[in-house]
């Protein structure tokens, strides 16, 4: 329910700012538009962080999962696959064959996310047993976050 409040609050902003876009332009108030056109870009890239950063939690959950319990389930193959995935259409910029965040950027994001999802990955794996830092001793974070790089670059099948 929260998340389609957000989405309404979200059009409604766009709307608004269109609108805004279209006085400037009628108006050939051109500074204007273009300062507003690079504040929709500068939040619609923001957004994109946001969303790319709420995968990768749940990417890097299930990689520190799979690296701690060293085995997997088809579940956590799946939730892997289709993060992937989701990562992948956020970050590709459609009328080019371009993206919008490079592996350098994407790796940043995945650093950055690391900790909280090692809390996450403390409450499933091993039934919740270690605390975030024991289960931190038990992988090694910078293969988790390179494979979930290699992931998220390499086309999905």
């Amino acid at each position: 329910m929260e998340e389609l409040l957000e989405l309404r609050q979200y059009i409604q902003l766009n709307m608004e700012e269109l609108l805004e876009l279209r006085q400037y332009i009628q108006l050939k108030q051109y500074d204007q538009a273009l300062r507003l056109i690079g504040e929709m870009e500068e939040m619609t890239l923001e957004d994109k962080i946001h969303k790319i950063d709420n995968c990768a939690t749940f990417l890097l959950l299930h990689l520190i999962k799979q690296h701690a319990e060293k085995r997997t389930t088809r579940s956590w193959d799946l939730h892997i696959y289709t993060t992937i995935r989701q990562i992948q259409l956020i970050n590709k910029k459609y009328n080019t064959s371009g993206t919008y965040f490079d592996a350098t950027e994407l790796k940043t994001v995945l650093k950055e996310t690391y900790l909280l999802a090692l809390k996450y990955a403390a409450i499933e794996a091993f039934e919740g047993r270690y605390e975030d830092d024991e289960l931190a001793q038990m992988v090694d974070q910078n293969l988790i976050i390179e494979q979930a790089l290699n992931l998220i670059t390499e086309p999905q099948n």
